[in-house]
């Protein structure tokens, strides 16, 4: 039983690439998904592009804040983004991953909407928001 669960669990850019799909592309977002939903196929990322099929890019903030992982997105043009995603993971190593720990405990309290992505006809998984995002704003 436990190792079908895991089969099915889908990797976590499956979850980002079919959310901005379903919410039609949006300018941003930002949420959550907790770690034991999906497979972190995304280790070590922290500011990258992300490009969907249909050419549109997205600069992807990600960081973990156990028991979540955060993405934030924002569309914009591809760039190189390998100095700030080493930037960035700098200062989660020289801050021992203390900030963001602390972020995904309070998150546990904070959040206060919840969304499901359906990422093929067998598999949803729920993703979360602090509040819940107006679609079509673009800031």
């Amino acid at each position: 039983m436990q190792l079908t669960r895991v089969l099915l669990k889908p990797r976590a850019s499956e979850v980002l690439t079919a959310y901005l799909k379903q919410c039609q592309e949006p300018f941003w977002t930002s949420y959550f998904v907790k770690f034991k939903d999906v497979q972190n196929d995304q280790r070590g990322m922290s500011h990258f592009n992300w490009t969907l099929d249909t050419g549109t890019n997205y600069h992807i903030l990600r960081t973990a804040c156990y028991p979540y992982m955060k993405y934030h997105c924002s569309k914009r043009e591809v760039q190189d983004l390998s100095l700030e995603d080493k930037f960035f993971r700098f200062l989660k190593v020289i801050n021992l991953g203390l900030p963001m720990l602390f972020y995904g405990l309070a998150a546990i309290r904070l959040i206060s909407h919840k969304e499901i992505v359906r990422v093929s006809d067998k598999v949803e998984v729920p993703i979360y928001f602090l509040y819940a995002e107006d679609k079509g704003s673009r800031f």
